[in-house]
């Protein structure tokens, strides 16, 4: 599920909500600081998220930080979880459900720091909210929706949950408000979005072709990895050390 082997054209085929999402982080990051000057002063200044300014009627401020950064590393941990974790969701709900858990799960981010941060709250930017949204989404496939998911990818998604949350009150610059309430909404929106989604239905094959059991004088030898399982062991350690990068960016 979270395993990806597809080269950049085919990536971009096959996932075109995450690699549009991608691409806006990436041209609203290089406008900001390379372009100053060319309004990138004035993106950033407009689009951060900030308490007061949406308490004055500045309601736009809910949505444009999900798709701001505010260094190099906050863009690359913040776009490399999204690679990593979104496509199997895409594919799963289709382009329009993905944006609208996507888009909710960030807002809903938002507005819980408005709220509950109050009017002094430091101004805010970034798509953790929306990301950890998705990872609530895979919490209750674990939980309520097995059939969408294996055993395997739920195990390590509860463990990339624990990891983050955990994480995510040790870093004291990190806005606690979105990463919990984004993961609260993604949950709470994953029933109306997973509706209607088909099962999965594995196919089953016999584990004998055969009724003859015969000895396999090889058994005892020592078993090499599969390349598949050795890329599937590479890509979960790559996948702890995105979240590692996302809480201490």
């Amino acid at each position: 599920m979270f395993v990806r082997n597809e080269d950049f054209g085919s990536f971009l085929r096959s996932y075109p909500v995450i690699s549009g999402i991608v691409a806006i982080h990436l041209i609203l990051f290089l406008w900001m600081f390379l372009f100053p000057s060319l309004g990138g002063n004035l993106i950033y200044v407009l689009g951060i998220g900030h308490n007061l300014s949406v308490a004055q009627g500045e309601l736009w401020r809910l949505v444009t930080p999900i798709f701001m950064h505010v260094s190099p590393g906050h863009f690359i941990f913040n776009s490399f979880s999204l690679v990593l974790f979104g496509p199997a969701l895409e594919k799963l709900l289709g382009k329009g459900r993905f944006i609208g858990i996507y888009l909710l799960s960030g807002i809903l981010a938002n507005i819980a720091t408005f709220y509950l941060g109050g009017l002094g709250y430091s101004p805010h930017l970034g798509a953790s909210g929306a990301i950890f949204g998705l990872f609530g989404v895979y919490l209750y496939m674990s939980l309520y929706r097995k059939d969408l998911i294996d055993r395997d990818n739920s195990q390590l998604v509860m463990t990339i949950l624990v990891i983050g949350l955990i994480m995510t009150f040790v870093n004291v610059r990190i806005n606690v408000y979105a990463h919990i309430f984004g993961f609260i909404a993604g949950a709470a929106l994953a029933p109306i979005f997973l509706t209607k989604i088909r099962r999965y239905t594995p196919e089953y094959r016999h584990v004998f072709d055969n009724d003859e059991i015969s000895f396999n004088p090889n058994r005892w030898r020592k078993r090499r990895l599969h390349p598949n399982t050795k890329k599937k062991i590479l890509w979960i350690v790559f996948a702890v050390l995105v979240i590692f990068g996302l809480i201490f960016r």
